[in-house]
């Protein structure tokens, strides 16, 4: 059921995608209408057999729906000061506009086409009349178009409060439900025991991340080396684990210089972390000055580090399949003042935490944004 509902969703979606981008309002209401969707999943995720992956698939719903309510938002903020700036550009044109049509509406018709300089005059006012009326109305209803337009965009400024407190309340809620039915999960298979003695060793005589993976890839606790799946030929078609963007390539160096092999990528307070691929959880918890570090093992040859996060799922040894949730990122949701603020006014940045991400072959780093479908925008 939970599947059907998003799948649903995203039919409706894509067949209102084209006309959604060029409405800002539309934009808004669908975007209302995915939370309702992601509302209904979420009553029925306790029905579903595979609770985890449910939750899964609401929480992630919540967050495509807050994403596209803030993109709305913004939208309509942004056309609204546009027709704002263009009555304000307009005014005096829009003055003699209401002018004239005021005493059109006060003056009979027959008034109108009288001429002091006798009948011919009459004749000449009736046909110039007759061929200005028609570019008056034209343009008074355009006014009136714009005027509604206002009108609506401001109603929907002010409903979309009622509709966010709901959306971020859920998504809170689901985040909450997903992470006990984690706890709660014992279904999972498991390759191998964590050798916790050569694990704390690892870790004290690690000062580096890339020292701390070269070890691990040389820790022999699996008992099966066969590769999950074909990792490799997933090449270039990988989703990444979080919703994000880009926010530092492969080997790019950061302010201070410093350069890493990996990519960071900027998403927004407690979004939720996936696996890519189905992959074996060869460690997680804190490392360094890393925060919470999730490695995971999606090919006997392959390690995927992922490293940020404020909390961490699963246990050592556990293999997990693709899209289940390892992890979520820190900060606080935004209540709706803020929310608000950073869709209509700009405020400050709506993607203020971030995840390091590494690929590596063995022990070698390798590009991520060959494998994954990164987005740079």
């Amino acid at each position: 059921m939970i599947r059907s509902l998003i799948v649903c969703l995203a039919v409706c979606l894509a067949a209102g995608a084209a006309a959604a981008e060029t409405d800002p309002a539309l934009a808004a209401r669908r975007a209302a209408q995915q939370l309702d969707h992601a509302a209904l999943a979420l009553q029925e995720a306790d029905r579903a057999r595979d609770r985890v992956a449910a939750l899964t698939q609401t929480v992630r719903a919540y967050e495509a729906g807050l994403v596209a309510m803030r993109e709305g938002l913004r939208r309509a903020a942004i056309r609204q000061q546009a027709l704002r700036l263009e009555f304000d550009a307009r005014q005096a044109e829009i003055s003699r506009l209401l002018g004239v049509l005021q005493t059109m509406q006060r003056s009979p018709e027959t008034m109108l086409l009288l001429h002091p300089s006798g009948a011919l005059g009459t004749a000449r006012s009736g046909m110039i009349l007759s061929e200005v009326t028609p570019a008056l109305q034209a343009r008074a209803e355009a006014l009136r178009d714009d005027l509604e337009e206002v009108a609506v965009l401001r109603a929907l400024q002010q409903s979309a409060a009622d509709t966010l407190v709901e959306g971020l309340a859920g998504a809170q809620t689901a985040r909450t439900a997903l992470s006990k039915a984690i706890s709660d999960r014992t279904d999972l298979p498991r390759r191998f025991i964590a050798d916790t003695d050569a694990m704390r060793q690892l870790l004290e005589s690690s000062d580096t991340l890339e020292g701390f993976a070269s070890g691990l890839a040389s820790l022999d606790d699996l008992s099966d080396s066969q590769p999950l799946a074909a990792f490799d030929t997933r090449r270039g078609a990988l989703s990444l684990p979080v919703q994000g963007t880009l926010l530092r390539r492969f080997d790019e160096p950061d302010a201070a210089g410093i350069r890493r092999p990996g990519v960071l990528l900027a998403t927004r307070p407690l979004a939720l972390v996936t696996t890519p691929a189905p992959a074996t959880i060869r460690y997680l918890g804190p490392l360094l000055d890393y925060g919470n570090v999730m490695i995971l093992e999606p090919d006997g040859r392959y390690l995927l580090i992922l490293a940020g996060m404020a909390e961490v799922y699963g246990e050592v040894g556990q293999v997990l399949p693709e899209g289940a949730p390892v992890g979520l990122m820190g900060g606080k949701s935004p209540n709706v003042d803020a929310f608000l603020s950073i869709a209509t006014e700009g405020g400050g940045t709506d993607r203020p935490e971030t995840l390091y991400m590494e690929l590596r072959e063995g022990k070698t780093p390798v590009d991520p944004a060959e494998w994954f479908k990164v987005n740079k925008e």
